[in-house]
This record gives C-alpha cells, structure tokens and sequence, in this order.
C-alpha cells in the first residue's frame, strides 16, 4: 500500500504558472505508474497526466498538452505536474495517483488517492 499527499495549490492569476506535488510513502515509489486527475465543482474527474514507473511513458490529456509536464523523481518519492498558461478552465481540485502497471487515463484503475489540493485561477 502506499500513501499520497499532494500540496502546492493555490490562487493564480490566469497565464499564471503553478506546480503540485505529490508525496508518496508505504511501499517503494519506483514500482507505481503514477497519474494526476482533476475534478471541478459539478464535473466528473478528469484525467491530466500520466507517468510510468520506469518513466519512460508519459501521457498528457490533449487539453494541457504543451502547457502541463508531469515528471517524477523516485529517490524523493514525488511526482510533480508544472503548469504553466494556466486558464480559468484549470480551476479544479488536483490529485494524485497510484497503480500497479502501465499508466491510464481511466480514474477507476488508480488503486491509490491522496486528498487533493485547490488549484484556482482568477481571470
């Protein structure tokens, strides 16, 4: 089992830049693909980024691609989504997202959550 905790939410100002992290402890780190979703007030939970154990399958939904990186880094146990460009359709509650294999797009095949942060931005 592994446990997540995301932080670095926040207010932003539109085209404003923002990162989040997500911290894991439990079991090793390196052995999760790893995935950031968001949810907005009313919406169902969206997929934002994906990232592979190994790291070399990266994923980026098509309405963040060249806006949004996700990376890791498996000797700090992190996973972080840098967004730049960011616009008032960003607004959501971010998390955090751990499964065994190859990384999805699908929500319901992430075995671990952590809470969420706040992501806002002002237009």
């Amino acid at each position: 089992q592994v446990q997540l905790v995301e932080s670095g939410g926040g207010l932003v100002q539109a085209g404003g830049s923002l990162s989040v992290s997500c911290a894991a402890s439990g079991r090793t780190f390196s052995v999760y693909s790893m995935g950031w979703f968001r949810q907005a007030p009313g919406k169902e939970r969206e997929f934002v980024a994906a990232i592979s154990w190994h790291g070399g399958v990266i994923l980026h939904a098509d309405s963040v691609k060249g806006r949004f990186t996700i990376s890791r880094d498996d000797a700090k146990n992190t996973v972080d989504l840098a967004m730049n460009s960011l616009n008032a359709e960003d607004t959501a509650v971010y998390y955090c997202a751990a499964r065994f294999g190859n990384p999805s797009v699908t929500p319901e095949s992430y075995a671990y959550w952590g809470q969420g942060t706040q992501v806002t931005v002002s237009s």
